[in-house]
């Protein structure tokens, strides 16, 4: 397992609290190649703003945990080596489909994760979070998301 701070990564949880407490958005970028994820530092870092760089299913399958991992402790580095001494990036799942992706996702070093529920999956798991609480403790954020 690899910890996300390991990675120079933050979360969202103390993201979020700046955020409200300043009065300013984050903004949050999908992204798929080493080109993309350039240019989102390189915006993040031009503005001197916080920076969530999403990855979709899709996404994460394609380029797989270990990509991702040294993608986003690159990004970190590149931050800066472009003058930001502190990034405030986080690496986030969007959207993800199954407990074992998301799981997979936070032992690769994500600093967030969102996980979809389907509406008839509520009841399963309003009563599977004592489980996620027990397999996810390392997780600093968890994002659930209930769809019908």
């Amino acid at each position: 397992m690899v910890n996300y701070k390991d990675l120079g990564l933050v979360n969202t949880r103390e993201m979020f609290a700046k955020a409200v407490k300043g009065g300013y958005a984050i903004p949050a970028f999908n992204f798929n190649t080493m080109e993309q994820m350039q240019a989102i530092v390189m915006a993040a870092v031009e503005t001197k703003s916080p920076v969530i760089m999403q990855v979709s299913k899709g996404a994460r399958n394609y380029a797989n945990g270990t990509i991702l991992r040294n993608l986003a402790k690159g990004a970190v580095e590149y931050a800066k080596e472009l003058g930001c001494p502190n990034p405030q990036i986080v690496l986030h799942l969007d959207h993800g489909d199954s407990f074992e992706l998301c799981k997979d996702c936070i032992d690769n070093g994500f600093s967030s994760v969102m996980i979809v529920y389907l509406f008839n999956e509520l009841f399963l798991a309003y009563y599977s979070r004592s489980v996620l609480d027990k397999q996810l403790h390392y997780a600093e954020f968890l994002e659930p998301e209930f769809q019908r």
